[in-house]
């Protein structure tokens, strides 16, 4: 569903992407990690078309976001980690607004909308201005606005942010759902207990370059994580293998000094 070749991010001197290769298959939840700066936003708007990479090829569905961008772009459905909106629309006049740009304005547009609005208790909000919308408001109706065009890819930065514990089990259930009926999603998160619990495979980028991908069981036979490998979190292998046990080792002594 998703494939990148080679693809390369520079800004000025500094390269933030480095010859990365990467396939995504249609139907699975595929997980996108990385500690900060490791280039993992940057890669997220490539592949959402917000970026241009400064080399290298990305497709969707086979069509090519450079040579082919409306096409590939209709197929995608992108959630950024803040949610910009227009706020002098009201909710309802975003989505349909949303909808029309791939021409998927109609009654089944509409029908979809107020299943998504429901489903995430927008509905008696759905008639008033953005602006008037809570954070969590916002990024609800941003969610909806990416589903609203019946994608094939979902792309996902910091899905929970701003998101009550409710909202967030909705989402993820809606991703696994929207999985599970053909689609795919493309997630980036530093929360990793909900990487673990829905991702199907896992790659961690460092310094822009992809350092250890797989499933779960995968990543714990690669990253060798001692003698409880078998059972590691990915937490762990997540520290071990961009060298955060370091810093894990530093902060118990600070905190052994401190109760002293």
């Amino acid at each position: 569903m998703l494939e990148l070749r080679g693809v390369v991010k520079r800004y000025g001197g500094f390269e933030a992407v480095r010859g990365l290769d990467l396939e995504v298959e249609r139907g699975q939840i595929f997980g996108f990690l990385g500690p900060n700066g490791a280039g993992k936003t940057t890669t997220i708007r490539m592949v959402a078309g917000v970026l241009q990479p400064t080399a290298g090829r990305i497709t969707v569905g086979g069509d090519d976001l450079a040579s082919a961008p409306e096409l590939a772009k209709s197929r995608i459905g992108y959630i950024p980690d803040r949610p910009y909106l227009y706020e002098k629309l009201t909710g309802a006049e975003f989505l349909r607004f949303v909808a029309g740009l791939w021409g998927k304005n109609g009654d089944g547009t509409e029908e979809r909308a107020g299943r998504f609005l429901e489903l995430f208790h927008l509905s008696e909000w759905k008639d008033e201005l953005i602006e008037s919308y809570s954070h969590g408001m916002r990024q609800k109706l941003l969610i909806t606005s990416a589903l609203i065009h019946q994608p094939e890819l979902v792309v996902v930065d910091e899905p929970m942010v701003g998101l009550d514990p409710r909202s967030a089990r909705v989402l993820k259930d809606l991703l696994r759902a929207f999985v599970d009926g053909g689609g795919t999603v493309f997630l980036s998160t530093h929360t990793l207990e909900v990487a673990e619990a829905v991702c199907d495979r896992i790659a961690i980028i460092q310094s822009g370059t992809i350092i250890a991908q797989g499933t779960m069981a995968e990543l714990r036979r690669d990253a060798r994580a001692g003698a409880e490998a078998g059972h590691a979190g990915l937490e762990d292998i997540f520290l071990k293998v961009t060298g955060g046990e370091e810093m894990v080792d530093v902060v118990r002594s600070l905190q052994g000094a401190l109760s002293q």
